[in-house]
């Protein structure tokens, strides 16, 4: 299949640019606070829910699932949808969803009991609660596929990649600043769980209201499209079939699913790294203040990406990106063989930093690479696509990352070799792909 002619590249558009970071930035705060909660109010439940012990990781594990399933599915929906009816009323909706969604989360919370005395009746229908909260918010956030064609809408071919570098700034921030909130609710309010779940749905409150009144609609047609279903395989087989777009897709889903394994088990590799000052390993309280560093880390390479994209071509930094990755998957190797002492923690801390900065460079790149050569009237559809093969990819990365940890005898290095031998083949998948 060949791409259609490209539309005359669009002007700039400064006041959806920003705005639609700003919508992002905030929802992913309530995501952010939300996250490390999560394990924490389940393993209050799953006992007095009758919840046999040897299903409780499985539970847990399915209640962050659902939720990149969620995306899984409806990511190519709503950018489809959004190719049709328009950016904004998609973008709405999820933002309300989110509301929705977090609020019967913080609802469900409010019935934990912090010592496990919760009533079996009264677990069982909270644990109901968080799944379908879960589930709801996924739809909800599968949205971000149409925030990124908002960024396609509102920006020339030059100046693409440095408008999704502004969703890794928000997404970076979000991941930075909602776990800082998200411990200070459980060091503040601990006998109140339910604030954490309505925090979250007053600040996907305040994007919405943000969106519905400085939010302008970004698509522009020159001519109307054929009538198409909600969801359309031959679609996703297009996406996949176009010269260089399914090469590229396939290379974010590796990068997205190495970086998912190292993401998962970042928090056991934490209790692992020991030494005189930490003979246990880092603490829970540690994991928030580690959590908040890679979020930081990433907020500052996505503001650098856009610096480096006036100097270098999108491909070079999604090798540049994937380089640095391979350097930080390497190191975590390093660390997690290496014996007890103060570089260790030193060597770690430097890993993190390599692995996150380049995920955070490849990113951007990659999407701007997708959405400069797919067809203009498909951007929500094709975007969704790759949004809905990164979620696929967070979804295996977990239960895979998390396996591979646990095999007897490794050292816990495992997921992040295997990690590493992927980048390996997503650089020889990049030097298939030729330069504009």
């Amino acid at each position: 299949m060949t791409v259609a002619p490209a539309n005359p590249s669009p002007p700039s558009n400064k006041a959806a640019l920003f705005t639609v970071f700003f919508v992002i930035f905030i929802d992913l705060l309530g995501f952010g606070i939300v996250l490390p909660l999560l394990p924490r109010y389940a393993a209050n439940l799953l006992s007095p829910a009758g919840i046999p012990d040897h299903l409780h990781g499985l539970t847990t594990g399915a209640l962050f699932a659902v939720f990149s399933l969620m995306q899984f599915v409806f990511a190519p929906i709503w950018g489809r949808v959004s190719d049709r009816i328009g950016r904004r009323p998609i973008l709405l909706l999820g933002l309300a969803g989110s509301v929705v969604f977090y609020s019967l989360f913080g609802f469900a919370s409010a019935s934990i009991l912090s010592d496990g005395r919760t009533a079996p009746d009264v677990a069982r229908f909270a644990l109901l609660l968080m799944f379908i909260a879960r589930i709801g918010a996924g739809i909800a956030g599968a949205t971000i596929s149409t925030a990124q064609a908002v960024i396609a809408d509102s920006t020339s071919k030059e100046k693409r990649a440095h408008g999704m570098a502004l969703i890794g700034m928000a997404f970076g921030g979000g991941f930075t600043f909602g776990p800082l909130l998200g411990g200070a609710a459980l060091i503040f309010a601990p006998d109140h769980p339910q604030f954490a779940g309505y925090f979250a749905a007053g600040l996907s409150l305040v994007a919405w209201l943000l969106a519905m009144f400085k939010l302008p609609e970004t698509l522009k047609r020159d001519n109307e499209l054929p009538p198409r279903g909600w969801l359309d395989v031959r679609g996703l087989y297009s996406t996949l079939q176009t010269p260089t777009v399914g090469i590229l897709v396939l290379t974010f889903f590796l990068a997205t699913f190495g970086f998912a394994k190292f993401e998962s088990t970042l928090s056991l590799l934490t209790k692992e790294i020991k030494s005189a000052s930490r003979p246990d390993g880092y603490t829970d309280q540690d994991n928030f203040w580690i959590f908040t560093y890679v979020g930081f880390v990433f907020l500052l390479a996505a503001g650098y990406s856009r610096q480096l994209l006036k100097k270098l071509p999108e491909i070079k930094l999604m090798r540049l990106g994937v380089g640095s990755m391979f350097l930080g998957l390497a190191g975590l190797t390093a660390v997690a063989l290496s014996d007890e002492s103060a570089l260790r923690s030193i060597g770690f801390f430097i890993s993190l930093a390599l692995g996150v900065t380049g995920f955070a460079f490849l990113t951007p790149s990659s999407q701007a690479l997708i959405s400069k050569r797919s067809d203009p009237n498909r951007q929500g559809e094709v975007l969704g696509v790759n949004q809905s093969f990164s979620s696929l990819a967070r979804i295996l990365g977990p239960i895979v990352g998390i396996t591979l940890f646990f095999v007897p005898g490794t050292h816990h290095v495992l997921p992040y070799v295997a990690s590493a031998v992927m980048l390996v083949i997503v650089i020889g998948l990049l030097t298939r792909i030729k330069r504009d």
